[in-house]
């Protein structure tokens, strides 16, 4: 039987996970030596009992890890691929609307073509507006900064394969993005399309202030396009600045008692002002991702590791 690890990031899903988990090891089981790694990012319910009480009773199939830190979702996700020990590893929510009943799709889809990863495809999304929003903008987004087909979803339910796992993982800086960091390593992917079922309980932990840190991975982590951008910027106002002063010394020379344009002035200053901020702030926003990255701020901090007999060992 193929070994399998399953990686979920737990984050207030108390009453979600254990029925998840039971779901997943009695569906499984059966058809591959299945490993299941639990990272808590620091929920701030009981998920961290109900995840020790699990591992306790499957110590054979489930492996747990505490974070002394919230640290996102990507990054929670990080330090479950770098303890995954299977040959694929599926990356999945802990919500139920991923049904395990679809595992063994993305799974099988990656075996028989090969594939180095397999994304799920919604044929309906239960999200909710806002995040739905969100997500469109996050793939308009990726098309341009990742050059990410077209027709790929970069849902948070895949399955990657071991070399991929192991290439992604390279990366130990603190601004992980796992979709980037995939699209980087290998263009062999594949799609399954899959049910997507209502949240089974509580809302999404995904609110504007983390899909905007979310984006700005995106933006300065895998690309300096924004960079090149606020340069062009820069040429196009400066040729309308250059523009808006012949205009004003033509008036003046056509019309010497005609008083100069107060507003016009104001609304030329106030441009070009809000280019140079625009400029200077992404400048400075990858300026102070290099200095985090130098000065070694951790992806994630292990508070309590659980895994007393691997699952794959």
């Amino acid at each position: 039987m193929k070994n399998i690890s399953i990686v979920i990031p737990v984050y207030n899903s108390e009453n979600s996970i254990g029925g998840l988990c039971e779901q997943l090891i009695k569906s499984l089981s059966i058809l591959y030596n299945l490993e299941i790694v639990l990272v808590n990012d620091r929920s701030k319910d009981n998920s961290d009992a109900v995840c020790v009480a699990l591992f306790e009773k499957y110590p054979d199939r489930i492996c747990f890890y505490s974070l002394a830190k919230n640290v996102g979702e990507h990054n929670a996700v990080m330090a479950g691929l770098n303890h995954a020990t299977g040959d694929y590893v599926v990356i999945m929510d802990d919500d139920f609307q991923n049904p395990a009943s679809e595992v063994p799709l993305l799974v099988e889809e990656a075996i028989r073509k090969g594939c180095d990863v397999v994304y799920s495809q919604y044929e309906e999304k239960k999200h909710s507006l806002f995040r739905n929003l969100g997500s469109s903008f996050n793939d308009a987004v990726a098309n341009v900064m990742l050059k990410k087909p077209k027709h790929l979803y970069l849902s948070s339910f895949k399955v990657m394969s071991r070399f991929v796992v192991d290439q992604v993982i390279r990366y130990d800086l603190p601004f992980s993005y796992i979709d980037g960091l995939i699209l980087r390593v290998t263009d062999n992917i594949g799609v399954v399309n899959v049910h997507h079922e209502e949240r089974a309980d509580g809302k999404s932990g995904y609110t504007l202030k983390k899909l905007v840190s979310l984006w700005l991975n995106m933006f300065t982590s895998f690309s300096i396009l924004p960079l090149r951008v606020a340069i062009i910027l820069g040429f196009i106002f400066s040729f309308l600045g250059l523009v808006l002063g012949i205009q004003t010394l033509i008036e003046r020379i056509m019309n010497p008692n005609l008083p100069l344009g107060w507003s016009q002035l104001i609304v030329a200053v106030s441009i070009f002002a809000g280019v140079q901020l625009v400029a200077i702030g992404m400048t400075g926003e990858y300026v102070g991702r290099i200095f985090l990255s130098q000065s070694k701020k951790p992806q994630f901090t292990i508070r309590t590791a659980y895994e007393k007999k691997k699952a794959l060992e």
